[in-house]
């Protein structure tokens, strides 16, 4: 797989490289002065994305709980890909809010539930910015990941119907024990020195290709772990990579689209999750509803509603993994939207 990405890349890399002779049209009038630092810049990322996509089997941290790793937010496929991928931030005009909650079908003491937060802006023609707050919370552990992201979105040709997206998130992750929910003595030593452990850093990079109704995405979502020695590292339940593959085609007024897309998963000590499916968009955007199939062996399927490409509701349903189905019936997934400044 990493000996793939990397041929993908040095491909867009040789791409770019034989239309940059051009790359002082394409880029805002006050980043014009810096050329010869932004070409340096993007061979830099490339370079970046080659070598960690080509370590992606190494471990790395992940902000969330193992229920969050193998069964994550739906919403990331299709309605807030940049849930997955720091590239996709600002990849739209406008500012775009989602709002996402999941939890448990059945109300268990403990049960996983998950809350998300994200904010993307376009900034400038090229730049994107945005914020990604996540929460999760299983049993007793609360895990919480706050992360800030700036993007750069490059065109290929003179036309841009082909867009190279790099895009990188620094983040705190924040974990504890919820004394409260505790049924024993909590003034136990192993508890507190839990809670008193200091926040740590993590970074999070992110590539994607689009050209009109392709979507090629690739991102490692802990980097600073990536690079750290690793002779010591026994865990698992960690997220490796994200890697994911579409094309949006167009119909007609009544069926808007159909976009079927393929995903693949990495978690340290488990075998690659594979995501495939579709979402379809009915009445120019005013409804639509997606499925896809993963390869644990469940499901998610919703359906969403859009008012006037200013406001959008979507509700999910994510079918428990195979492991679990006897001991709960899934989760609920709700998802709100907000589009400003379009």
């Amino acid at each position: 797989m990493a000996s793939a990405w990397q041929k993908v890349l040095i491909t867009i890399s040789s791409t770019w490289a034989a239309t940059n002779h051009n790359s002082k049209d394409l880029l805002p009038s006050f980043m014009k002065i810096k050329e010869p630092i932004m070409k340096q810049f993007a061979r830099y990322i490339l370079l970046l994305g080659a070598v960690a996509l080509s370590n992606s089997s190494a471990s790395a941290q992940s902000a969330g709980n193992p229920s969050q790793l193998y069964e994550p937010m739906a919403a990331q496929y299709f309605l807030n890909q940049y849930m997955a991928n720091a590239a996709m931030a600002g990849i739209d005009t406008g500012l775009h809010v989602y709002l996402a909650y999941q939890r448990q079908s059945s109300d268990m003491p403990g049960a996983p539930q998950a809350k998300a937060l994200t904010a993307d802006y376009k900034l400038f023609k090229r730049v994107g910015i945005g914020m990604n707050i996540f929460n999760d919370k299983a049993g007793l552990l609360n895990n919480t990941k706050v992360a800030f992201t700036y993007s750069y979105h490059l065109p290929l040709s003179a036309s841009e119907l082909s867009m190279l997206h790099f895009g990188l998130s620094g983040a705190f992750i924040n974990r504890r024990l919820d004394t409260k929910s505790i049924n024993g003595d909590i003034t136990d030593p192993n508890i507190n020195a839990f809670n008193r452990r200091d926040n740590y850093f993590e970074a999070d990079f992110g590539m994607a290709f689009t050209r009109k109704g392709l979507n090629l995405q690739a991102s490692l979502p802990n980097l600073v772990s990536l690079l750290k020695d690793k002779s010591n590292d026994f865990g698992v339940n960690r997220s490796l990579f994200y890697s994911a593959a579409s094309y949006r085609f167009d119909i007609d007024e009544q069926l808007t689209s159909i976009e079927p897309k393929v995903c693949l998963r990495g978690i340290k000590g488990y075998d690659n999750i594979i995501d495939a499916g579709a979402n379809f968009v009915f009445f120019e955007d005013l409804f639509n509803v997606m499925a896809m199939y993963h390869s644990t062996r469940s499901f998610s399927a919703g359906a969403g509603i859009n008012y006037k490409s200013v406001a959008g509701f979507q509700l999910v349903y994510n079918s428990q993994t195979s492991g679990l189905a006897n001991y709960t019936n899934g989760t609920f997934e709700l998802n709100l939207v907000v589009h400003l400044f379009k």
